[in-house]
């Protein structure tokens, strides 16, 4: 995880002067880090804070936002074997950044996926502090461009888990089809749509090389 700091750091004081800047207070900065505990839809929140969206807006664009974590949570419990509680809290700490150092490590143990996840949620929550104590002695994160560290932390993410050719395949596609409905849907809904069609997709291109269920091995093994 300590190569993403380099990302987390910046984006989380990002968020908290963003916070402050808004009209919300030192510990309802911290708050929306300790139980949102989602980069982009606590920078989103803030953002709509700051221009008076109402509760219910602020709310729905978050949850969508946040939407992808469902597709994490289901590729997560096809290789880790969970207990019923570990999933509670593996669920809570899930980020897209434990998420992609999970798949890239090949790791698939509930102890692994928990350090990942406390790893990010004690220096975020930091950093958060840290931003939002400092406050206006903090220039203004976007003129500095650190809006655009976000995407690039994703990227960062993604090339190491890039194996085969259909996972380039959906990367590109994926990325191409967000780039064209990014500007005309708003809130979260580009990301949901994306995340679900690549994932169709992704499915269809590997759906030959689906390992068979353990009937199908049965049957193979009687014909043999």
């Amino acid at each position: 995880m300590f190569p993403l700091y380099l990302g987390i750091v910046p984006f989380a004081v990002a968020f908290a002067v963003t916070s402050r800047a808004a009209g919300l207070s030192v510990w309802e900065t911290q708050v929306l880090s300790l139980l949102v505990f989602a980069g982009a839809s606590q920078f989103s929140a803030a953002q709509m804070f700051a221009t008076g969206a109402s509760g219910p807006a602020i709310v729905l664009t978050t949850f969508l936002l946040n939407v992808r974590h469902a597709l994490y949570g289901v590729s997560l419990a096809r290789v880790v074997a969970l207990r019923p509680w570990q999933r509670v809290v593996s669920a809570f700490f899930l980020t897209d950044e434990a998420y992609g150092v999970m798949v890239a490590s090949g790791a698939k143990t509930f102890a692994f996926l928990l350090g990942a996840e406390l790893s990010l949620y004690v220096s975020w929550n930091a950093f958060t502090l840290i931003g939002a104590l400092a406050g206006s002695l903090l220039p203004d994160p976007v003129a500095l461009g650190v809006d655009f560290v976000f995407p690039l932390s994703f990227l960062a993410l993604l090339v190491p888990i890039i194996r085969a050719r259909a996972e380039l395949i959906v990367a590109i596609f994926s990325g191409a089809l967000a780039f064209a409905i990014s500007s005309k849907l708003p809130g979260g809904l580009p990301i949901l749509i994306t995340g679900v069609v690549g994932s169709l997709l992704g499915a269809w291109l590997t759906a030959s090389e689906a390992p068979p269920t353990p009937k199908l091995r049965d049957a193979i093994r009687e014909v043999a």
